[in-house]
């Protein structure tokens, strides 16, 4: 799979697990057998890595110049291996579901080589925040061929 885009909202069970859709489950489990890793973003989601987009990210992080060791941290310190199961679905670690204030419905997005999981509520707000604002100068000489 070239990218991934997109995605549904989808619930969090009892036990913290949430179904990745379909659409993206078949080809994380061919491609990296199910092996993904989760961990914090600066923007308040978790971001989800198939383990070789993360490998490779956190490569590039140990070239960061010392001022960014707080950004470093974040990512790595929070990074956690997740599996898929038999029913396609990820248990996420509580401090992580917390962190992220996840409670019944998570966004799973798409975003191209990874994935972000928002609370459906905080993705809204932000979602509508960065509608209301200017289009920034380059999103505004954006020109879909």
């Amino acid at each position: 799979m070239a990218g991934y885009r997109g995605g549904p909202v989808v619930k969090v069970d009892e036990k913290g697990r949430v179904t990745v859709p379909s659409k993206f489950a078949a080809a994380l489990k061919e491609s990296v057998a199910g092996q993904m890793v989760v961990a914090k973003s600066p923007d308040g989601c978790l971001s989800l890595y198939p383990l070789p987009v993360w490998e490779q990210f956190e490569a590039d992080m140990r070239a960061w110049p010392l001022e960014m060791d707080g950004w470093r941290r974040l990512y790595v310190g929070s990074a956690t291996d997740v599996e898929l199961d038999g029913s396609s679905r990820l248990h996420l670690p509580p401090e992580l579901r917390k962190w992220a204030g996840f409670e019944r419905e998570v966004k799973f997005m798409g975003v191209g080589a990874y994935f972000e999981l928002w609370d459906h509520a905080r993705y809204d707000e932000r979602e509508a925040q960065m509608l209301a604002g200017a289009r920034p100068e380059t999103l505004q000489k954006a020109v879909i061929r």
